[in-house]
C-alpha cells in the first residue's frame, strides 16, 4: 500500500468542507488550489522545525568564487557546526553570514548543520498525517469557519503531533545510543 500523496492530502482537506475529491493537482477547482497552497505552507512550516528525518549534521559546503557559502533552495535552516573553524556563521537568506567579521565572504569551505526540505512523498507517514491534519484544520477554518468542526480537527491534529514527536524522540534516543563510546 502506497503512502499518503499530496493529492490524498488535498482530497482529505476538501472532504472536510464537503467538497468532492479531485483527480489531479491541476483540477482547476479553486478550493483545491487553496488547499494545495495551505498544504505546501504547512509542510514547509512543519519541516522548518527540524526533525530527525530532515536534519543533516556536519555537511560540507564549498565557497563560491566570491568566497561565499550559497545554500540550496531546499535548505530551510543552517547553522555552523562546532567544527566550523571557530566561525560564528548564521543563515541570512540563501547565504551564510559571518557575524564576527560582518561579511558574507566566509573565505573557506565549512561544515554546517542543516534542516532540509523534503518532498512531501519522501516524508515518513506520521509526518504526512500531521501535516495533512494541520492543513485540514486551517483550510476548514478559513473556508467554512465552523467552531464545532475546528474542535474535532484540533483534537486529531494534537494526536498526530504527539505521534510525530514520539517518533522523533524515539529516533533521537536510538541515534544517541549508537554514538556512545
Amino acid at each position: 500500500m502506497a503512502g499518503t500523496t499530496q493529492l490524498d492530502a488535498i482530497n482529505t482537506m476538501l472532504s472536510a468542507i464537503g467538497e468532492a475529491p479531485v483527480n489531479s493537482l491541476s483540477s482547476g477547482l479553486v478550493e483545491a488550489e487553496i488547499a494545495e497552497t495551505i498544504l505546501n505552507t504547512v509542510n514547509r512550516e512543519v519541516q522548518s522545525m527540524g526533525w530527525h528525518f530532515n536534519k543533516e549534521f556536519n555537511k560540507s559546503y564549498a565557497q563560491d568564487t566570491s568566497g561565499e557559502i550559497i545554500l540550496g533552495s531546499d535548505i530551510l535552516r543552517a547553522d555552523s557546526t562546532l567544527e566550523a573553524n571557530g566561525k560564528d556563521l548564521v543563515q541570512r537568506g540563501s547565504k551564510m553570514y559571518d557575524r564576527k567579521n560582518h561579511t558574507f565572504n566566509i573565505g573557506a569551505s565549512v561544515n554546517l548543520d542543516v534542516v532540509v526540505e523534503l518532498d512531501f512523498d519522501d516524508l515518513p507517514e506520521v509526518a504526512k498525517r500531521f501535516i495533512t491534519l494541520r492543513s485540514t484544520r486551517i483550510f476548514q477554518d478559513r473556508i467554512v469557519g465552523s467552531n464545532t468542526i475546528h474542535e474535532f480537527q484540533r483534537d486529531d491534529e494534537e494526536r498526530a503531533l504527539y505521534d510525530l514527536q514520539h517518533l522523533d524522540q524515539s529516533a533521537s534516543e536510538h541515534n544517541n545510543l549508537e554514538h556512545i563510546d
